[in-house]
């Protein structure tokens, strides 16, 4: 009897992974996928937490992909792993704090993890969804030999969408693929993937030209780069990760910044941290929960509560009175005059 090949697919939850699954079980390939979770990920953290999300739909786009595909999806956290990853990135960054090269390099060498620890499940190769000239950094004809042979994939990693552009890899060669029905996308232009969708029959898919990682976003990144000059050291925590995510940040003084949430949403999320940070709130109006991250000396509590009531309802009153809690100490009542826009210093805000 003729083997049936099984492979591997990084599914990010986008398009292109979405495509180049269903291009191979076209051809009775069965595909299981596979999504690591780095805590950098866009989806669903402030489509859940922000209130002018709440029309989005909250998913999780990777495992929607599998939902739709009919495959067995496994999420594996990578978290501490991928520190080194961002930290020591061989190949530098992007635009931002996007280590995108060294990102795929790592992706694709935990996939090979998996196909030699799951040889008894039949798995022989592994498929991305990368195409030509897409990303800037990353997925370039000069990066793709760098990717798979850094990874220690070789010749078993499969680019479907792009094949046609590149040499024949192992599972072509052997016959277990035909070459013939695989694509040569190139470029940025998404006009023939989303040709390919309608074909397929996907619809209600991510947006084929948005990222998934919040390191290509200049904001997000500017945040991280003040965090660690803050506190000067490049090291971070889970809790950091989702922080940077919620509301403005806004750093008066080298010491500490205020993160004060955008909606009620972000005032309900913050609302989680009480027992480890400083909050301040004001409660004779309407406003924000504000969480401060650093050491904020009892001599800047005026200052800081002014800032907060400034995002406040209260921000035109003469005084307005304000909570600080400080965990394990009695709850601060203070009465003080909310800083006009001209005094909130928008160098402040990182």
């Amino acid at each position: 009897m003729t083997k049936k090949h099984k492979a591997i697919a990084l599914i990010s939850g986008g398009l292109d992974s979405l495509l180049a699954v269903r291009v191979l079980q076209e051809q009775g390939i069965e595909v299981e996928g596979i999504n690591f979770y780095t805590g950098f990920c866009v989806e669903g953290h402030t489509h859940a937490i922000r209130n002018q999300d709440k029309d989005k739909k909250k998913r999780n786009n990777a495992l929607w992909a599998a939902e739709q595909l009919g495959i067995k999806l496994h999420i594996v956290d990578v978290i501490e792993e991928y520190k080194d990853v961002l930290l020591n990135p061989k190949h530098g960054y992007g635009a931002n704090m996007n280590p995108c090269l060294d990102c795929k390099i790592f992706m694709v060498s935990k996939a090979v993890e998996w196909v030699k620890e799951n040889r008894k499940d039949g798995f022989d190769f592994i498929i991305t969804g990368e195409v030509i000239g897409q990303r800037p950094m990353s997925q370039r004809k000069e990066t793709m030999p760098i990717i798979s042979n850094e990874s220690g994939a070789d010749d078993i990693l499969l680019r479907p969408l792009c094949a046609k552009n590149l040499p024949p890899t192992k599972p072509e060669l052997e016959g277990w693929v035909d070459r013939e029905k695989l694509y040569d996308f190139s470029g940025r232009n998404r006009k023939p993937q989303m040709a390919l969708a309608k074909q397929f029959g996907f619809t209600d898919y991510a947006s084929p030209a948005g990222g998934c990682c919040f390191l290509t976003d200049k904001n997000y990144s500017d945040k991280l780069v003040d965090l660690w000059d803050a506190r000067g050291s490049r090291e971070y925590e889970m809790d950091d990760i989702m922080l940077l995510k919620v509301g403005r940040h806004i750093r008066p003084k080298p010491e500490f910044k205020l993160i004060i949430a955008r909606d009620a949403g972000e005032s309900k999320y913050l609302e989680g941290y009480r027992k480890q940070f400083v909050t301040i709130q004001v409660v004779s109006h309407n406003g924000p929960l504000t969480m401060i991250d650093g050491d904020l000396k009892p001599e800047d509590y005026d200052f800081a509560a002014g800032i907060v009531a400034r995002y406040g309802q209260g921000r035109d009153a003469e005084q307005v009175d304000v909570e600080i809690s400080v965990p394990g100490e009695e709850k601060l009542l203070r009465s003080i005059k909310p800083l006009s826009t001209d005094q909130v210093n928008k160098e402040w805000h990182v």
